[in-house]
């Protein structure tokens, strides 16, 4: 992939503010202050969020890399091929098409990491699939355009942001790198700090999102054709990422972990593609699909940590019940009952092994002294 210009007034359409499509109103200062800011943030955020990896636990994850292999395969795998297949189904233009495949075919966004400590993931693999997909880019992005669009007449040659990949590891590297450090240090302290980071977080979410729709006020009056696929998509991300997972043999938690880290793309890296590779009267029409795919992303993202907050408070009220109505039940067994339970253990276990007389004997106390029951 090379860029599509050779001199800088044929680029200029990708650089100058004023020549941005009209759907996106970014006044300089407000441009630049919304930068830095979200820049900061994300930083502070990803050092919080390194308070949680334990160093070797992210080594043992670097050593065996069977959860990390199972995510890349679902990120430069299954994503590619959903753009693919969505943009064929919905007959979509030349210019959405590869609009939609580009976002298929970046890497995964540092979003997902807020919401998989969110649902109880698991940070160590969640932080070293974002760093692993993110290196794995560098090739993984050029070679997956190519197999996809090498049927396809382009008008205009693709540009692979390989800075803003590297500014873009830089930036998760470092903060991570100092909160496992700390960590390792100031155990207690790195909890207060990973509660304060999860605050931050959330307000970050929330910022962006708000930002996101300022900034696109014709979000909204865009093709309905591709908001619908910026609907499906990234739903269809997390979903085939989890029984992928659940298929290999992955435990819930790390099943939670690669659903989040599949359907959460780095939307900044597909945008600073789209303006290098693309003009001004093309932007207009591509701009919307990554903000579009951006808000749904966090909307469906905060629909499942609601759902999974809403099943671990389910579980906790049946825990708490369960005591009581298991004590209930087994005092009102009658010692008839009990007898015949023994007989049918005893013909269906034979001779005891070396590690089941304690629980016959536990069995075999009186009712009265039974304190629990499974």
């Amino acid at each position: 992939m090379r860029a599509n210009c050779s001199s800088s007034s044929a680029c200029s359409a990708n650089t100058s503010e004023a020549e941005l499509p009209g759907g996106l109103e970014t006044p300089g200062n407000l441009q630049v202050v919304f930068t830095v800011v979200t820049a900061v943030m994300m930083g502070l955020l990803m050092f919080s969020l390194g308070c949680s990896v334990e160093a070797q636990k992210l080594w043992s994850h670097l050593r065996r890399p069977w959860g990390i292999a199972v995510g890349l395969l679902c990120q430069f795998g299954l994503m590619p091929l959903t753009a693919y297949v969505l943009a064929i189904s919905f007959s979509l233009k030349p210019v959405q098409a590869i609009t939609v495949l580009i976002m298929g075919c970046c890497p995964g966004g540092t979003i997902s990491n807020v919401f998989t400590f969110w649902v109880d993931g698991d940070m160590d693999l969640s932080i070293s699939m974002t760093t692993c997909s993110t290196v794995a880019a560098l090739g993984m992005m050029p070679l997956c355009l190519y197999l996809y669009t090498w049927s396809w007449d382009l008008a205009q040659n693709l540009t692979i942001p390989y800075q803003n990949i590297g500014i873009t590891l830089v930036c998760l590297a470092i903060p991570v790198a100092f909160g496992v450090y700390v960590n390792y240090r100031w155990p207690k302290q790195s909890k207060i700090i990973l509660k304060i980071g999860a605050i931050v977080g959330g307000i970050l979410l929330l910022v962006v999102t708000v930002a996101g729709v300022v900034l696109a006020k014709g979000f909204w009056n865009s093709d309905t054709t591709l908001l619908t696929i910026s609907f499906i998509f990234p739903l269809t991300g997390h979903v085939a990422g989890f029984l992928l997972a659940l298929l290999t043999h992955q435990s819930w938690q790390r099943c939670r972990t690669i659903s989040l880290e599949t359907g959460a793309q780095n939307i900044q890296m597909c945008i600073t593609m789209l303006q290098l590779s693309f003009t001004a009267e093309n932007l207009v029409q591509m701009f919307n699909f990554p903000l579009a795919y951006g808000l749904f992303q966090l909307l469906d993202g905060f629909l499942i940590v609601a759902a999974y907050r809403a099943y671990k408070r389910r579980l906790k009220k049946k825990g708490r019940r369960r005591p009581l109505d298991c004590a209930a039940v087994c005092y009102d067994k009658k010692p008839k009952e009990t007898g015949a339970f023994l007989e049918a253990n005893e013909e269906a276990g034979g001779s005891l092994g070396p590690s089941e007389p304690m629980f016959y004997h536990r069995a075999l106390e009186p009712m009265g002294q039974v304190t629990s029951c499974a």
